[in-house]
């Protein structure tokens, strides 16, 4: 059985929206700000899915 992840990085969102890694980059400071998380903190597959408005399980699909 496969575990599943609970935190998404730059090259999730790069696989997940086709652009580039910086923007994932970009993504998940503004996540960090929407949720008041400190920069150190990771950001949560559910914390982007409800920033991005993308199902969590297509998110879930993209990072297996």
């Amino acid at each position: 059985m496969m575990k599943k992840r609970c935190v998404i990085y730059p090259k999730d969102i790069q696989n997940i929206t086709g652009k580039s890694e910086r923007y994932g980059q970009v993504i998940l400071c503004k996540i960090r700000v929407t949720f008041c998380k400190k920069p150190h903190q990771f950001v949560t597959v559910d914390e982007f899915a409800e920033f991005s408005g993308i199902p969590k399980d297509t998110i879930e699909s993209f990072i297996h």
